[in-house]
């Protein structure tokens, strides 16, 4: 089978798709039940660390990740395997619950379609090697991030720290950058915007960003080495205030309002991961350096 694949990249590359639009409906999982995992795991150690009485009639814990099986928000109705078919459900439905009619988030439809996309991008630039077997773990763990940061403005340690770790790790064999410049990638990654953060604390008394935002540039690092911040740095500011700009126009936000800006540093890692090489290429080009 591995085999014919190499043979076929049209069919691995389309493989990955599928595999991907499965992955992505796993995601929308983790980034709807997490956060809620965590806050209610919070309010136990908060509860237990102030010696405060258990509340006479506790809170149920929110679904679990894995074990409860997808339902509708709305109704709480199990869903079916027919209603559970990644992309193709929501189309058929004419994203609507199909008990209760309740429309169903497009969020669903698009981690899927996003994560089919970005497989299949990663097997197509990598081939089926072990390259590609990380890059789509990188690929899945930052649309995780990037769908948990943009509903809740969090950017959990349960998944920063675990992509920082494993691109530590895989310096050491190494498949992208080696050990030395992976860890002083990290190192960059975290003092960059950690020093922007204090610096405008200090000149304005406000938190630019939260914390989150210097571990998932730290991972960045680890993953891609110290040379890809700047290029990160530049394209996330990009990135934000076209997206960000864009969106605060359309929904007549105030500019005061602070918003997620974890989804862009995901977006302009991932560009740099799988095309960095040729943007940095083409400023040389462009530049008349190369």
């Amino acid at each position: 089978m591995l085999e014919l694949l190499q043979a076929s990249p049209v069919a691995s590359v389309a493989l990955a798709g599928v595999l991907g639009l499965i992955v992505g409906s796993f995601l929308n999982v983790v980034i709807l039940r997490l956060p809620a995992r965590m806050l209610h795991d919070w309010q136990q150690q908060s509860r237990e660390f102030l010696e405060l009485d258990a509340p006479t009639t506790p809170t149920p814990a929110p679904p679990g990740i894995v074990r409860e099986p997808s339902h509708c928000p709305h109704c709480k109705h199990a869903l079916g395997a027919f209603e559970n078919i990644p992309l193709i459900s929501w189309l058929v439905l004419r994203g609507r619950c199909r008990h209760c009619q309740t429309p169903i988030s497009i969020q669903y439809p698009l981690v899927e379609l996003l994560t089919g996309i970005a497989s299949a991008v990663i097997v197509w630039k990598f081939g089926l090697t072990y390259q590609a077997a990380a890059g789509l773990t990188f690929s899945w763990t930052l649309i995780a991030l990037g769908g948990i940061d943009a509903r809740t403005q969090l950017l959990p340690d349960n998944l920063t720290l675990p992509l920082l770790w494993l691109g530590l790790l895989i310096a050491l064999v190494p498949l992208f950058v080696d050990g030395n410049t992976s860890i002083l990638g990290a190192i960059v990654g975290y003092l960059s915007l950690w020093s922007v953060y204090w610096l405008f604390k200090l000149l304005t008394g406000k938190e630019g960003m939260g914390h989150g935002d210097f571990k998932l540039l730290a991972a960045l690092g680890a993953w891609m080495g110290w040379t890809s911040i700047l290029p990160i740095v530049l394209l996330s500011s990009l990135v934000g205030a076209l997206i960000g700009g864009g969106l605060m126009l359309l929904r007549g936000q105030d500019r005061s309002i602070p918003f997620a800006f974890g989804p862009f540093i995901a977006i302009a890692g991932w560009v740099q991961f799988v095309w960095g090489a040729e943007i940095i290429a083409l400023w040389q080009h462009t530049l008349g350096l190369g």
